[in-house]
């Protein structure tokens, strides 16, 4: 794909980084075949055996896996870059990769003990989430905790070994108030509901999983407030800044991308399209209408633009963790807003170019209106909802607290 505007750019960073740009290139390569496979990927509703595999092959899973059980450790910029390439050919594959990738990042925040029991038999592993934590109940015992609950939209959750699950950790003592914390848990240990038959971002998988009183040892979990920003349990083995930024306050970022490559490859298949079509009405070449040009600047200056914030935001984040700053509470609901701003103008611009696109869109052989259905998926997570991110936001500029309980 040729696009328009700005492209992921890894000269902006390190030009000794040849790995940030051979993963992005990798992930560029497999585009044909993703979008050849778009149409399976919707039947089965979860990404195809081979596009799981491709993804293992060409390394990409583990861009922001610690080089020490041979991850590429890669800025955090890259998941916005990849995603961003992969989302061109289809979001679902995308939105899958850059959840899965996302969890080995997170997974070197853990306890040492938790990445050996992982990585220690496959550091390959795949690992599902599900971070809804009103879903969950855990409570303290002996060694650990009895977790129970069900949990909505795991994504990919059918071709992973583990699962991150979120939940409130009760207390018979209400003055230990509420204690937000996450429990890897091996698939032996949840069942999996097949739910997910959904209108966007069919392929994902993002099925059910249910946990009835399973056991979970004190070091295969991790609190939240241990998660948002400087020093993690996992600091002792895998010290790179990448692995103490804040992780729920970058949370959008895991994701944008997916939004950005869709949005582009919307965008460059109504350009191609253009160039080359007459009007079905009056038989005028679309490209020398005005209304056909200014469409094109409408929507490329959005997705150039949310380009530009989510990638900065991410690089500025890795400068700051690499200062040892940590980030107030301004900041990280400035990263929550943008994240959200971001992804609401990538929707913007394929809800726009699909109805320049006038009935050419409505036919089901196309990819226009997958583009469409995914853009609105996309948007419906709950991390994009500028309302809530915007309403905390605004709060805290105005002095009062947040009322995100995970920043």
């Amino acid at each position: 794909m040729t696009g328009i505007g700005l492209k992921s750019n890894a000269a902006e960073l390190d030009p000794g980084d040849r790995g940030h740009a051979t993963m992005v290139s990798l992930a560029r390569a497999l585009i044909p075949r993703l979008r050849e496979r778009a149409a399976k990927t919707e039947e089965l509703r979860r990404l195809p055996a081979e596009t799981v595999r491709e993804l293992h092959e060409s390394g990409l899973f583990r861009i922001v896996q610690p080089k020490r059980v041979g991850g590429s450790e890669l800025d955090y910029v890259a998941l916005i870059d990849c995603a961003d390439a992969i989302g061109q050919a289809d979001a679902s594959a995308a939105w899958n990769f850059a959840n899965l990738a996302s969890h080995h990042w997170m997974l070197a925040m853990f306890d040492k003990r938790a990445q050996d029991a992982v990585w220690g038999k496959d550091p390959d592993v795949l690992i599902a989430s599900s971070f809804i934590f009103p879903a969950g109940r855990a409570r303290k015992v002996d060694g650990g905790y009895l977790l129970r609950g069900s949990w909505p939209f795991s994504s990919g959750v059918d071709a992973s070994e583990w699962n991150m699950l979120a939940s409130v950790v009760s207390s018979d003592d209400e003055a230990d108030g509420i204690e937000y914390r996450i429990f890897l848990l091996n698939k032996n240990d949840y069942r999996i509901n097949d739910t997910w038959d959904a209108t966007g971002l069919r392929g994902t998988g993002s099925n059910d999983v249910e946990v009835n009183d399973a056991f979970v040892a004190e070091p295969m979990t991790v609190a939240v407030s241990d998660l948002a920003g400087g020093p993690t349990p996992g600091g002792a083995v895998n010290s790179n800044a990448l692995y103490m930024l804040p992780v729920f306050s970058l949370f959008p970022y895991v994701l944008s991308g997916v939004a950005l490559g869709n949005a582009q490859a919307c965008l460059d298949d109504y350009v191609e399209l253009a160039r080359h079509r007459a009007s079905t009405y009056n038989r005028a070449k679309l490209g020398d209408l005005q209304t056909t040009q200014i469409k094109i600047a409408e929507a490329s200056s959005k997705i150039d633009a949310a380009r530009l914030i989510m990638r900065s935001t991410c690089i500025q984040a890795m400068a700051d963790a690499r200062h040892g700053d940590i980030p107030d509470i301004a900041a990280k609901t400035r990263m929550r807003r943008d994240g959200a701003f971001c992804v609401n103008l990538c929707t913007e611009a394929v809800s726009l170019l699909f109805a320049a696109s006038g009935a050419r869109g409505l036919y089901t052989s196309g990819a226009l209106q997958r583009q469409f259905r995914d853009a609105h998926a996309i948007n419906s997570h709950i991390a994009f909802n500028f309302d809530a991110a915007g309403t905390n936001y605004g709060r805290v500029a105005l002095g009062l607290p947040s009322e995100n309980l995970t920043l």
